[in-house]
This record gives C-alpha cells, sequence and structure tokens, in this order.
C-alpha cells in the first residue's frame, strides 16, 4: 500500500495526461482547466484510489471515478463560489471573478457532465452499484450546501441540524469517494461499507476542526488570520455549542455589533469561558473513535490499512 502523497502524485500525473476536456471551445474548457491547475490536495481521488488498491491493486475503472469525483468536487466549487459570491479560491480568482459569471456557470455545468462521462467507462458489472452511490451522493451534497445557505436566514439552528449540513455538504463525497474505489476492485460489500463510514466520520471531524481552528488556531499554522467565522457572523458548532448551554447571551449579541477585532476577542473569551473549546474538542475526538472503528472492522491485515489510518492522523492532527 502506498502513502497518500505518493497516490497523490500519481493522480497528479493522471489528471494531467488524461484530462478529458476537448481541444475546441476554450472559451468553455479553459476555465474548467484553469481551476483544475490551481492545485488542491486532491484528497478525494487520492482516497479513491487508495481504496482500490486496499483491495487488490488501481486498474482502470479506479482512474475513471477518481476522475470523476474530483472533477465533480471542482464542479460543485465552482458554483459555491458563485452563491458564496467568494473573489478567491486557493489562493487565485474564482472562476466566475476571472471569466464571468456565464462563463462559470458553463464551465461548472460541463464538468459535472463530464464528470458522468468519466463514471460511464466503468466496466458493467460494477456501474449501477457506483451509479447509484454518486447520485445519492450529487443529490446530498446539493441539500448540504442548501442547508448552508438556508442557515445563513435562520435565527435558531440545531447542533444536530449543523453536524448533518456538515455530514451532507463535505463528509459523503469523502465516503463516498472510498467507497466507490473499493467496489471497483472488487471489494466485499461489508467492507466497502465500513469504508464508506470511516469517511464520512473523518470527514464530520475535519470539518469540525476547521471550526475549532478557525477561531483558535495560530496564525501561522492555519494559513489565514483566525476568526473569519465569528467575523462574518457564521453559524459554527462553538456558537450553537454556546447557545445550547447557555441560551441566548445579551453579550453575545452585543459582542456582534462591535468592530471585528474587539468582535473576534470577546466571543473568543466567551467561548473560554463556558469551556467551549473543550467540547469542540471532545466531539472532534469522539467523531474521529466513530472513524477508525470503522476502519478497523475492515477483513483486511493492520498493515495494509495503516497508510489510511496515517491520512485520517494527518488530517484531524493538524497543529492548533
Amino acid at each position: 500500500m502506498r502513502s497518500f502523497p505518493e497516490i497523490s502524485i500519481l493522480f497528479e500525473q493522471y489528471l494531467k495526461t488524461d484530462l478529458p476536456f476537448p481541444g475546441h471551445q476554450e472559451r468553455l474548457y479553459e476555465p474548467c482547466r484553469y481551476l483544475l491547475d490551481a492545485g488542491g490536495k486532491r484528497v478525494r481521488p487520492a482516497l479513491c484510489l487508495m481504496a482500490a488498491e486496499l483491495f487488490g491493486g488501481i486498474n482502470p475503472d479506479a482512474y475513471h471515478a477518481a476522475m470523476a469525483v474530483e472533477l465533480f468536487h471542482n464542479f460543485t466549487l465552482i458554483h459555491d463560489d458563485i452563491m458564496d459570491k467568494a473573489p478567491l479560491r486557493r489562493g487565485k480568482p474564482t472562476v466566475h471573478a476571472r471569466y464571468g459569471l456565464t462563463a462559470g456557470i458553463l464551465s461548472g455545468d460541463v464538468m459535472g457532465i463530464f464528470a458522468y462521462d468519466c463514471l460511464g467507462k466503468i466496466r458493467p458489472e460494477h456501474l449501477q452499484k457506483v451509479f447509484r452511490i454518486f447520485n445519492k451522493t450529487a443529490i446530498e451534497v446539493c441539500e448540504g450546501q442548501q442547508w448552508d445557505m438556508d442557515f445563513e436566514e435562520q435565527e435558531e439552528v440545531s447542533i444536530d441540524e449543523y453536524l448533518k449540513m456538515i455530514e451532507l455538504k463535505t463528509s459523503v463525497l469523502l465516503a463516498a469517494s472510498l467507497q466507490i474505489g473499493a467496489i471497483v476492485a472488487g471489494a466485499p460489500d461489508e467492507d466497502a461499507q465500513h469504508l464508506y463510514e470511516f469517511g464520512k466520520n473523518m470527514g464530520i471531524a475535519f470539518q469540525l476542526q476547521d471550526d475549532y481552528l478557525d477561531t483558535f488556531g495560530a496564525e501561522d499554522k492555519i494559513g489565514k488570520k483566525p476568526g473569519g467565522d465569528i467575523r462574518a457572523n457564521k453559524k459554527t458548532f462553538l456558537t450553537l455549542k454556546t447557545r445550547e448551554i447557555a441560551g441566548a447571551l445579551p453579550v453575545m449579541e452585543a459582542l456582534m455589533q462591535k468592530e471585528e477585532e474587539e468582535k473576534v476577542n470577546g466571543v473568543r473569551q466567551l467561548y473560554l469561558d463556558f469551556n467551549i473549546d473543550e467540547h469542540s474538542k471532545n466531539v472532534i475526538n469522539q467523531y474521529a473513535e466513530y472513524s477508525f472503528a470503522h476502519l478497523d472492522k475492515i477483513s483486511l491485515p493492520g498493515e495494509r490499512k495503516e497508510p489510511l489510518r496515517q491520512l485520517a492522523a494527518w488530517l484531524l492532527n493538524r497543529q492548533y
């Protein structure tokens, strides 16, 4: 079993040589290439290939599935950036900011269609099962995005609703990448399902940790100025847990009206006063334990699963 960095390089090479976009209609396809060339960790396609290697080897179907997952993920990024009016992605102008709104919509659409074209190349014996999982996941990602948008307008959001939103918006595609990779390599259904649960719980823990690091992380470690979620008045696990414990605090409402740095420092201190940082760490650890428990249940020797364990540990143990 190869490590995540090794598999990522392998997929990057495949991406450069087998990208499915044709040479005509550059105004449609150049924005697609632009976003893919901007980089990214390639976590989802790498997970797909790692799952395939776990159960016998990376065959052509695994590459088709990995490409489909990466194209679908980037399609969602283009449209998410449009909905969020985001100017930057991976440190560069977003597709719609660089090429215009119409180009962003069309390029995102065609990238999503090419994802399905890649899936269609998978051998018939696996195709129906893979399509079913992929379609279910695509619908759930859209549902998660809608929930995220709804939460901006809702006054009350429960922690359970928030956890469901991040499961759908972030985690299910990680989980499906693993499950599909296992299926095209001939894995037993039970093992493929355990891989799905491993990825789903890892994804939830990862997003909860992002919430934590956005407030309590060190700028030189997380690569951005902490407190962005507080400045944007975003509903995160930390804010929702504070409301669950303390109710509607007048001091919280007053802090939200302050200037940026005073607001960030005040809300951060409020979290510390109510031990929200520790509550957050506990929930992150809980989902990490769920994730590793499913990995342990896969009916393969522990050393074969070690690269996946190391990847999860790396994702979930970024420095605070």
